[in-house]
């Protein structure tokens, strides 16, 4: 009203200033309409401005809509490939190699020798005691003829009989011992690596070079943070991922250790893999360990929920309208947090979009 008043002033005084009206009466009653007019037009416009400014633009929102499925939590781990039978072939008895009769590539059976090492004296004094053996074996068995027959004493007979078994334990050793001469692969498989040489010299428990693999019976192996020692167990369904292939297997943790090592503060961890010629030991390997599992939750994406300082909380579409809702989360897997309460099947809730969002704005889908 001060504008209109002010203006009115304004016209007043530069009609007076411009020249002496000659009838007063008549120029205030134009006044008068004019002010009428200007207030009609300023009450106008306020309303149109009022009406404009009451009104807030829909934001473009995208929504999911929830409902009740499963959830799953991992312990994700690195692991690698390893055979059931991966062995490096160590000599029993020491010597120097005089025949190696596998090549790499060969498959080998169990208890198959691989090469032989120098015997040659031993072959000579087991010949030797073969010919005593057989000379003692005719003595004893005139003897216990004449023994049978009721001839001789009972001692002859005895001594004898013992002289022969005495014969027989040594010749049972010196094979014994010779057998020891003989590399042999402990397992069944495929030589994957021959290093050994003629005329090396190899000893007890020093590897000859030679591995022997069975690539029909693999494993996978993993190191576990003792942090999951009490979530991750023997039978935990696993998720095994080959990313040098790719491939996803779904399995069973075949072996899980109770022990926690004091060096690495983990535990060892171990899923059989089926026959495959693509697997190779020492691939590398990831376990996706399910630790939790709920066949009926309700997830979001993680980025739609919202903190505050007591509370975390997310949008969801009503009628066209933003309504802020607190929720209780859960597990948090694959980018998605488990709603532990605050929502329904069925509910919008705003996944991108909400970030400048009040409680009540509208919003369009």
């Amino acid at each position: 009203m001060k504008v209109v008043y002010s203006i009115a002033l304004v016209l007043f005084l530069a009609s007076c200033g411009s020249e002496k009206p000659k009838d007063k009466k008549a120029e205030l009653e134009k006044l008068k309409k004019e002010r009428t007019a200007l207030n009609e037009k300023i009450e106008k416009l306020e309303g149109e401005f009022s009406k404009n400014s009451s009104q807030v633009e829909a934001k473009e929102v995208t929504v999911a809509e929830v409902n009740e499925g499963l959830f799953r939590n991992f312990v994700e781990v690195q692991g690698k490939v390893d055979a059931e039978d991966n062995v490096e072939i160590t000599p029993e008895s020491a010597g120097s190699v005089v025949a190696i009769y596998v090549k790499v590539g060969q498959n080998v059976g169990r208890g198959q020798v691989l090469a032989q090492l120098d015997d040659k004296v031993l072959r000579q004094n087991i010949a030797q005691l073969q010919t005593q053996l057989d000379l003692q074996t005719t003595v004893f068995n005139r003897q216990k003829n004449l023994w049978d027959q009721k001839i001789g004493t009972e001692i002859q007979y005895l001594t004898e009989k013992s002289k022969k078994e005495g014969l027989q334990k040594q010749l049972s050793a010196l094979k014994s011992q010779a057998a020891m001469n003989k590399i042999k692969s402990p397992v069944a498989g495929t030589v994957d690596a021959m290093e050994l040489k003629l005329g090396q010299s190899v000893s007890p428990g020093v590897p000859t070079g030679i591995r022997v693999v069975n690539a029909s019976r693999l494993k996978v192996k993993a190191l576990v943070s003792e942090n999951y020692a009490s979530r991750v167990n023997q039978g935990d369904e696993v998720e095994v991922s080959l990313p040098d292939l790719p491939e996803t297997l779904n399995t069973k943790i075949s072996f899980a250790a109770k022990v926690i090592d004091p060096v690495s503060r983990g535990f060892n961890v171990e899923v059989k893999l089926p026959s495959n010629k693509r697997y190779r030991p020492n691939m590398l390997a990831i376990l996706r360990i399910i630790d939790y599992k709920n066949s009926k939750a309700i997830s979001v994406p993680i980025n739609a929920i919202q903190k505050s300082e007591t509370s975390e909380y997310v949008y969801i579409a009503v009628n066209g309208k933003a309504r802020k809702t607190d929720v209780k989360t859960g597990k948090i897997s694959d980018g998605k947090a488990e709603v532990l309460n605050g929502l329904k099947p069925g509910d919008k809730v705003i996944v991108t979009g909400f970030q400048e969002l009040n409680d009540g704005d509208p919003v369009k889908i």
